[in-house]
């Protein structure tokens, strides 16, 4: 876990978490933009993800997740301003598995493409095989075989992915049913999201995440304040995309309104 204060006068904490596959290290422009406009962050790496060697790849729980996203919440705390979450895909997910199962002060939410639902599932034979391995062999890791430049259309963040070696290149069987199972929780304990102000950010050419569930599952919860934007023909990490800045005016925007709102009240 790490944090990273702000040179302005403080207005805020962000708690910012990653996707699959990837780590911390990846949101450095986006905790840059944050700091600059009068926000700390706080981020790590989810385990099995990123530096956290043990065991890359696998976890044994969805808990795992929850708990770490946790401990980052209350951290952000002991800065003594309000705290906001960010997560992107499999950490959007996480973070709405999150809130449903924590108690968390957080004054807003921003999620970038959560993975509610995936483009491509493995054929009917590969999924009853998972059924299996994971009750005799959870820890068999196999390739994400994801295409390649598929997250991205950003050329200099494709090339430092090419030559990244905290990226994870395999998951763990238990992994992914783990994360079937928490997408359907998603959904079936939809009134669980909490009453909190929510923006989500969704790639309208997402080759990973199918942004007919996210959609799905953004009209199905019931809550004061939630806004959806929807960035035509760009890939699924919007914020690491050539048109990043579009991206993050939002995030700004968002994030100023309810930081205006929230004066006086911490």
């Amino acid at each position: 876990m790490w944090t990273w204060k702000t040179d302005k006068d403080a207005i805020g904490t962000i708690v910012v978490v990653h996707g699959a596959n990837e780590h911390h290290g990846r949101y450095d422009w986006v905790i840059k933009q944050l700091n600059e406009t009068g926000y700390h962050c706080v981020s790590g790496d989810l385990p099995g993800q990123g530096t956290t060697t043990r065991r890359r790849g696998h976890i044994d729980t969805f808990n795992e997740y929850i708990h770490t996203i946790e401990s980052w919440f209350f951290e952000a705390e002991q800065l003594g301003l309000p705290v906001y979450i960010l997560g992107h895909s499999m950490g959007g997910l996480a973070v709405i598995r999150t809130l449903m199962e924590k108690e968390l002060n957080a004054k807003a939410v921003i999620l970038s493409s959560p993975c509610l639902g995936l483009v491509q599932y493995p054929s009917r034979g590969k999924e009853a095989v998972s059924l299996i391995l994971n009750k005799l062999a959870p820890g068999i890791r196999l390739a994400t075989n994801l295409p390649e430049g598929s997250a991205t259309r950003n050329e200099e963040i494709r090339k430092r992915d090419k030559a990244d070696k905290l990226i994870v290149k395999k998951v763990s069987v238990r992994w992914y049913r783990e994360l079937i199972a928490s997408i359907k929780y998603a959904f079936d304990q939809y009134k669980r999201f909490p009453n909190v102000p929510l923006l989500l950010l969704q790639a309208g050419d997402d080759l990973i995440v199918d942004k007919e569930t996210v959609r799905q599952w953004f009209n199905g919860i019931h809550i004061e304040e939630k806004w959806y934007k929807e960035f035509p023909s760009l890939y699924h990490e919007v914020l690491n995309e050539p048109e990043r800045d579009k991206v993050f005016d939002y995030v700004k925007r968002f994030l100023l309104l309810h930081s205006e709102a929230n004066k006086g009240k911490r």
